[in-house]
This record gives C-alpha cells, structure tokens and sequence, in this order.
C-alpha cells in the first residue's frame, strides 16, 4: 500500500537531531516557555518575514488567541461578523465562536477553493468587521484583492496559514500578509511537530503583548494576571524539534512541489479535474487535491489498488450537528467540492516509483470499480 503520508520516514531523517534537541531540552531543566521556544518563535518569524512570533499549544488556539486579543483590545467585540470560508476546516469556524464573534461563511473560488475579494463583497454588513483569509492545501488565499475590499470597509484581516508553511503570494509569504496569522505544527502538516503545536505571527506589537499574555493565564508578569486567560504554550521540546527541521522546510516543499508537477503533467484522465495554481502564488502542496463526481467509487478503486487517500473534508461545516442552527442553510459550490474532492498521496519522502504507480493508477480509473 502507497502510504498517503508516512510520517515515520519523514522524521526517520532528523533522529539525530531530535535526539540531540531531546537531551538539550533534559539537560537545561527548563521545560516550558524557555530558550528554545525563543529560539523557535525568532527563526520562524524571520522565516515568514514578520515582526513577532509567539508559540502555542496548537493551531486553533493560535486563531482562538488572536481574536481574543482583539477583543481585549477594542478592535473586535463579540457579536462582530467575521467573514470565514465555508468549505474550511472547522477549526477556523470554532475560533470565531469560541469569541463569541458570528463567523458568516462565504463560498469560494472554483478553481483554487479559496477565498477571493469578489466572494466577500456580497456578504459583508454594517456588522462585519474582519476576514478570516484560510490558505487552502497549501495555496495562498486571493490576499491582494481580499485586503483591498478589507481596506475599503476597515475591515480586520487575519490569515489561517494551517496549511500554508513557507507558500507565497505575490512573493510575500504566508503568515506576513494579514494582520495577523495562525499557524499549526500538527505531526502532518508541511513543518510537522512530534505531538501538537502551534504559533501566531504579526507585526502589530500591541496584538502581540496582549496575545502573549493570554497564551499563559493572562499574565504578563507571574502571579499579576491582566486577562482571563489561558494556558497554551508552546512547549520546549517540541520547540526544540521544529528548529531541527525549519531548515530542511524549503527543500521537504520543493520535494512535495517535484510531485505535484508530476501529477499535474502526468495525470490524463478526463475524469479527474486537477488543481488549479494562481500565477501569483506559491503553492507548496500541503495537499493535493483532485476531484471527480464519483469520489467515493474512485476512492475504492484506489484503495483496492494499493494507493491510500483521505477526504478533506467530507462534511461541510453547516452540515456538522455543532452548527445545527445552519442546517437548512445552502452553500451549494461547498457541498459540491465536499462531495467531490479527494487528496492523493504527496510528501517530501515519496519515491519516484510511488508517484509513477498513482499516476497510473488514476490514469486507469474507468469511472467504476
């Protein structure tokens, strides 16, 4: 069987390093927001070219955190619209309610499933008040025109970069875009943690004081707490395992990029449609996605012929029993891609023969089983 993702091999490469950052992180006796999450949260800020990173517990408490503290700063107050994708993960819905803001999902772009400046013109009210701009698959989101529309209404505009490690637009990269960014180190994503993990970017340093009190117990100095906050940190181990590969995020995205083109120039079947890159993006192939109007057939097919793949994602958000009170709402281009798209296999470590057996795999694919 193809693995679609095999993490063990993919950090099988940085056992050195993990075991010497392990016996770093022992041998300090200092385990919780130290120098090695200071050393992380430099490198990647100077990586995505923003002014502050601040590391925490994991991606939703990233984009939970970043809102709270426009709230606590008089930015955003609950009640407030947030403009979000509706075929997103639901973890950048979740954020917004946890805020006690209204997300207002908008349809997406046909060709990239991301959001666009013209999706949001149309639902934006005299209550909306910020952009939740999520980078899909590991392509940029449409952010020139998105914050041209924001800028025209003074809208907020935060990206979700969950997906999105080292992708571009217009040269700029992701988590540098917006006014501020949330950004996930779960064990599959393009920079991978050995266990949760998350970080916020931005250049607003208001933001970031008031975020890096909220991320432990509301407190900036110990025992002198200024928010109802929270305890979502970073921790030093799993710091120190990100530092160990940020070096080799470039290189594992070209890797992931020499598959998709393969894919991209290889695939023929007139069954599947193929993703879709903007000229003004980098995409870095967090996920490829395909699509075909009989997924779960091909689906079957693949898996009877050894090739392992996962829907992302199968069930829109206002189809989720937590959001029941959407239920009789229609988002039709959503539930289409949701009942369309299925993600091949890709990864920095996949052999050529791999990716020469998929393709022939889908290149055979019949329409039936």
């Amino acid at each position: 069987m193809i693995k679609f993702l095999d993490l063990q091999k993919i950090n099988k490469r940085h056992e050195a390093e993990f075991t010497a950052a392990m016996h770093r992180v022992l041998d300090s006796g200092w385990y919780i927001l130290g120098k090695e999450v200071e050393d992380f949260e430099k490198a990647y800020a100077a990586y995505c070219g923003s002014k502050y990173c601040l590391g925490v517990a994991n991606g939703l408490d990233a984009l939970i955190l970043i809102f709270r503290a426009y709230i606590e700063t008089g930015k955003l107050k609950k009640g407030d619209e947030v403009l979000v994708p509706a075929n997103t993960y639901i973890a950048s819905i979740l954020a917004l309610s946890a805020n006690e803001l209204v997300p207002v999902p908008v349809e997406p772009d046909m060709k990239t499933y991301n959001m666009t400046g013209a999706n949001l013109k149309q639902a934006i009210t005299e209550k909306t008040k910020a952009v939740l701009a999520v980078h899909l698959y590991g392509q940029c989101a449409d952010m020139k025109s998105i914050q041209q529309v924001a800028d025209a209404h003074n809208l907020l505009v935060v990206e979700d970069a969950a997906q999105a490690h080292g992708a571009s637009h217009h040269a700029q990269r992701a988590g540098a875009i917006g006014h501020a960014a949330g950004h996930s180190f779960y064990p599959g994503k393009n920079l991978g943690a050995l266990g949760d993990g998350g970080a916020i970017t931005t250049n607003d340093e208001e933001l970031y004081t008031t975020m890096k009190a909220l991320r432990n117990y509301g407190s900036h100095i110990k025992y002198q707490n200024l928010y109802k906050g929270y305890n979502s940190r970073l921790d030093e181990l799993q710091a120190a395992f990100l530092s160990a590969k940020l070096p080799m995020l470039d290189e594992d995205n070209n890797s992931r990029k020499r598959i998709a083109t393969a894919y991209l120039q290889g695939i023929k079947n007139p069954l599947i449609q193929l993703p879709f890159v903007a000229v003004e993006n980098e995409h870095v192939w967090h996920l490829f996605v395909v699509r075909t109007a009989n997924r779960d057939v091909f689906q079957k097919y693949l898996t009877d012929n050894g090739v392992q793949t996962v829907i992302h994602y199968p069930i829109p958000p206002h189809h989720q029993k937590a959001y029941s009170e959407w239920s009789n709402r229609s988002y039709p281009l959503t539930e289409q891609l949701h009942n369309e798209v299925i993600s091949l296999p890709i990864s920095p470590v996949m052999p050529d023969d791999e990716v020469e057996q998929v393709i022939r795999c889908v290149n055979n694919w019949k329409g039936s089983v």
